[in-house]
């Protein structure tokens, strides 16, 4: 018989720095899980991706079970790490903060279109570039 799901949890985690401290912590507690098996879990998947954000969408079962799948990094990092930007800009429209090709647009989304709604690869780059436009990074 299958198990009943009692929550699914989305968190945004450093790869290979997970810890049951803030944020991760408080917002798995409140399901039961064991937070050390998640961390160590978590640690060890991603452990080849240091210096990444990798999202994991945690499915918590009611009898205090859980099984998580990693996503792709958010775009908005994935911009910022190919411009060589520290963060975007604070007014997009008026100070452009960084520069990207359509080759570096390409190979974001290529990163990033098992999670994004797109049918195909020029639908994900136009989502790519507008979410550059939104940070204050030009695309040529």
């Amino acid at each position: 018989m299958a198990k009943k799901v009692k929550a699914i949890v989305t968190l945004q985690i450093n790869a290979g720095k997970a810890n049951p401290a803030p944020p991760i912590g408080p917002a798995l507690a409140q399901h039961g899980i064991n937070l050390m098996a998640f961390c160590k879990e978590y640690n060890a998947r991603t452990s080849t991706r240091i210096g990444e954000i990798v999202p994991a969408e945690i499915t918590i079962f009611s009898d205090g079970s859980f099984k998580f799948i990693l996503k792709s990094p958010p775009t908005a990092f994935l911009i910022r790490r190919a411009a060589g930007l520290d963060r975007g800009s604070s007014e997009p429209n008026r100070n452009k903060v960084g520069h990207l090709t359509r080759q570096q647009v390409r190979e974001i989304a290529e990163v990033k279109m098992q999670d994004l709604n797109a049918i195909d690869i020029e639908g994900a780059m136009l989502q790519i570039e507008g979410t550059a436009r939104s940070m204050g990074v030009t695309v040529d």
